[in-house]
């Protein structure tokens, strides 16, 4: 009861003018930066971050959860105008979506990506505080020994998630592991990997590594993506695209047409998708699109503007909101790379994420899951009175878009610590985090290795110190077993079985 109570209270707090001020404009700043290709939700929390310094947690948490959302929605809009996701999780949207645009019916698409955007929305956030205190209090069981197995459980889930390259998901884990090792020593309190340079003493700041390598390294890659479609002559967008307002009025006929068990049973995939570390909205929205088209009654619809396939991966990835939350709240483990950068907003607000958060201090955080479902019943009354002017995202002007970018970017990066270090930091993580990208390394691995490289490190040195400096501990403590369990269970089903499935298939190529 005192946790329903406190939930009512997060409404309340959002309902005051200045937070719902809050909460409004981070919901089109979210939208906005996701519908311009290239740019993202992730981009937008980072470049938002420097400015939280001058608020009050609780609106810094509830601007941030609004561009967490608007930035899963509205990915979808230049996926269907111009097939050009503007996120990673719209590519199934932009598949479906964009055929019924060429044929004339693109309205009724992007409509009925905002009814399922927002309905995905409000079902995730609903599961996030109806399960995250639950969570929070099973959490309370886990201990030192389990919290280390817990965190290399989550490494090892976004590595093997990495489609390009197992392989490259170790090396950029590993690389964002080495930068978090840059400074004090978290034990000793000794300098250590400073190779000589006293600056390094200070070590690499959080606002440094998430700027450098969302904000720099995006615009190193449009940049180089403009430049090289200069020199080949090609536009992919469209010089105008005119719209009425009329044409995003809700119908109730698309909500019908899906069925309110279908919209249950695709939000509830993204959540629980959204829960495992490095999940993300992308693979939220294939395995929703995937169950989608397997159980439909109009299979022959899909691959040629299925307005089922568009209502499963919108609603599930934006159901992938509220369920990333969930491992970020209750362990500190992000369940994408937005929740990564949430992250760093809580702890920026001297907030430490885990069961103690979400069972003394559950309040605090509670107008940000509230945030989440609002900024989701935002969806449908912005593309309403907002729509037509969507479209016209497409037509900014690049170098006036991405210098903006820059600057905000490089200020941003020196007002979080008033150093010019921190600056040049920034820099040289934004250089590295643009050829990690055109190398097919992982960002998000990277991240979660600079961010829970020191935890790691504490939760192993703490069990060690427990048993004398033998690691048997971890294969004695029953949490620590449970995760390690995982682990076995999760390589099994997501390495092995994938690996005799291919040496199958070629085997089976070469006899024919």
């Amino acid at each position: 009861m005192e946790q329903f109570l406190q939930v009512v209270g997060g409404f309340q707090t959002i309902a005051e003018p200045a937070v719902f001020g809050y909460l409004v404009a981070g919901f089109l700043i979210g939208t906005i930066f996701a519908a311009i290709p290239g740019l993202t939700g992730t981009l937008a929390v980072a470049l938002v971050l420097p400015i939280t310094y001058s608020m009050d947690v609780t609106s810094s948490l509830v601007m941030v959860a609004a561009i967490f959302m608007g930035g899963q929605y509205g990915g979808s809009i230049t996926a269907i105008t111009v097939n050009i996701p503007g996120a990673p999780c719209a590519v199934m949207t932009a598949y479906e979506g964009n055929i019924l645009m060429r044929r004339g019916d693109g309205a009724r698409a992007l409509r009925s990506a905002a009814l399922a955007s927002m309905l995905g929305g409000v079902i995730g956030a609903v599961l996030l505080m109806a399960l995250a205190p639950v969570m929070a209090q099973a959490a309370l069981y886990v201990q030192t020994p389990g919290k280390f197995s817990l965190i290399l459980f989550a490494f090892f889930v976004i590595i093997i998630s990495n489609d390009q390259s197992i392989a490259k998901g170790i090396v950029a884990t590993l690389l964002g592991l080495m930068v978090a090792t840059i400074g004090i020593d978290v034990a000793s309190s000794k300098a250590r990997q400073i190779f000589g340079f006293p600056a390094l003493v200070e070590g690499i700041d959080l606002m440094a590594v998430i700027i450098g390598a969302f904000a720099i390294s995006e615009l190193f890659a449009q940049v180089t993506a403009s430049a090289a479609e200069r020199r080949s002559g090609t536009n992919s967008l469209p010089e105008k695209v005119r719209w009425s307002w009329r044409n995003f009025v809700p119908r109730w006929m698309d909500y019908r047409l899906i069925g309110t068990y279908r919209y249950l049973k695709f939000a509830t995939i993204g959540y629980f998708v959204g829960v495992l570390p490095g999940a993300g909205g992308s693979s939220a929205a294939f395995i929703s699109y995937a169950e989608a088209k397997r159980s439909s009654s109009r299979p022959e619809e899909y691959n040629n503007g299925s307005i089922e396939g568009i209502a499963a991966a919108e609603s599930a990835n934006n159901a992938m909101c509220g369920g990333s939350l969930v491992p970020m709240l209750t362990f500190g483990i992000p369940g994408d790379t937005t929740s990564a950068v949430i992250l760093g907003v809580l702890i920026i607000n001297g907030l430490q994420p885990g069961p103690q958060l979400m069972t003394e201090q559950f309040a605090i955080v509670t107008p940000m899951m509230a945030a989440l479902l609002v900024s989701a019943l935002l969806i449908p009354i912005t593309l309403l009175f907002l729509g037509p002017w969507y479209m016209r995202l497409v037509s900014i002007n690049k170098a006036v878009l991405f210098s903006g970018i820059a600057v905000v970017a490089m200020v941003g990066a020196y007002v979080s610590t008033f150093s010019v270090f921190q600056m040049g930091a920034a820099l040289v993580v934004g250089i590295g985090a643009f050829f990690m990208q055109r190398g097919g390394y992982p960002m998000v691995s990277f991240l979660l290795g600079f961010i829970l490289g020191p935890d790691l490190e504490v939760y192993m040195r703490r069990s060690l110190a427990i048993t004398d400096g033998s690691p048997s501990i971890f294969f004695t403590s029953p949490d620590s077993l449970f995760f390690l369990g995982l682990i076995a269970v999760f390589f099994y089903f997501m390495v092995v079985r994938n690996w005799v499935s291919s040496k199958q298939e070629r085997s089976l190529e070469n006899s024919d």
